[in-house]
């Protein structure tokens, strides 16, 4: 393990055993373990700092494997260059989880959720020690954390930030992100969220699309809301200011999960984000056969935040999340 990460009295980074001097930039690589050949597998870290003093931001994507749409926003931010900032550091994670990343898979090769198990342990198992490592040896030099996901199993989230409630810091940097959606979730025990808050780090959370894809769409919606935030802290160069979002970020604090009733293949009937008052019809849930028809409709007015995208369903399946409290 390496020294306590550092910020000294003349704006030098110490990081992983590495100064990083004003006005430079360096990859460093994180150590997670070797393969069963014995190979080293390394976690790159991009760090780029500027000549004059300012925040640390931590920007951070593939804490699950298969999540590949958060990702790409951080890879087109580097291949840009937009993480060469005007003040401070950037310090960019494009892929946390590298063993997920190469397998196609959420979890680590022990089988855990990395984002379960924070802030970890020095001596336990292998996402545990990851955990660790990221805990001890990057965020105690971070002041701000933008963590990149998309939703899982099938399931298409619209663009949305995630935000724990009475946090006036945290409504604050959505609004300006300004996501299509803000969304009040409670965070997960264990999770790399409640990890930045208890270290007093306001973290942004976006979710967009699904696994093992991409969308340009989406893709735009977290790049774009990642730039608003560096051009609010002074950061980011005005060659990449961002569009104006043309509307603010619609707030929810309630939600509904509606599920399936039945198993069989599904037909899904509106888009995500899109608006639906009660009695619409969401779905149909048909069998193989051509003998069976279910019609879901809408119990409430809403917003569609997540669809599933799977063609069958089990019976219990999560198929829509829908908002429910609807005011600004």
């Amino acid at each position: 393990m390496y020294d306590k990460p550092f910020l000294d009295d003349n704006n030098v980074l110490c990081l992983l055993g590495e100064q990083i001097l004003p006005g430079k930039s360096k990859q460093l690589n994180l150590h997670t373990a070797k393969l069963f050949t014995t190979s080293a597998v390394e976690v790159p870290i991009i760090v780029q700092r500027a000549k004059k003093p300012g925040p640390i931001v931590l920007i951070t994507a593939g804490i699950h494997g298969d999540e590949i749409n958060g990702v790409e926003i951080v890879r087109q931010f580097l291949a840009r260059k937009m993480n060469k900032p005007l003040i401070g550091t950037t310090i960019c994670i494009p892929v946390l989880n590298v063993f997920g990343f190469l397998n196609m898979q959420r979890e680590f090769p022990d089988g855990r959720d990395l984002n379960r198990i924070f802030p970890g342990s020095k001596k336990g198992p292998l996402a545990s020690r990851f955990a660790y490592q990221l805990t001890n040896e990057i965020l105690p030099v971070v002041n701000y954390a933008i963590d990149f996901h998309t939703g899982g199993a099938k399931r298409f989230n619209a663009p949305q930030i995630r935000i724990a409630a009475n946090d006036e810091k945290l409504v604050e940097l959505a609004k300006i992100f300004n996501a299509p959606f803000t969304v009040y979730s409670s965070n997960i025990k264990n999770s790399y969220r409640i990890t930045c808050q208890k270290l007093n780090i306001p973290i942004l959370l976006f979710e967009g699309g699904k696994s093992q894809d991409t969308n340009s769409e989406i893709t735009a919606h977290g790049l774009d809301g990642l730039k608003r935030v560096l051009m609010h802290l002074g950061m980011l160069k005005t060659e990449f200011s961002p569009p104006q979002a043309s509307k603010p970020s619609f707030f929810i604090h309630k939600t509904q999960w509606l599920r399936a009733k039945y198993s069989g293949l599904l037909h899904v009937k509106v888009k995500i984000s899109e608006w639906v008052e009660p009695g619409d019809v969401l779905a149909h849930i048909t069998d193989p056969y051509g003998s069976f028809l279910h019609i879901l409709k809408a119990k409430s007015s809403g917003y569609i935040i997540n669809v599933n995208q799977s063609p069958m369903v089990h019976q219990g399946d999560a198929l829509f999340h829908v908002s429910t409290d609807n005011h600004e």
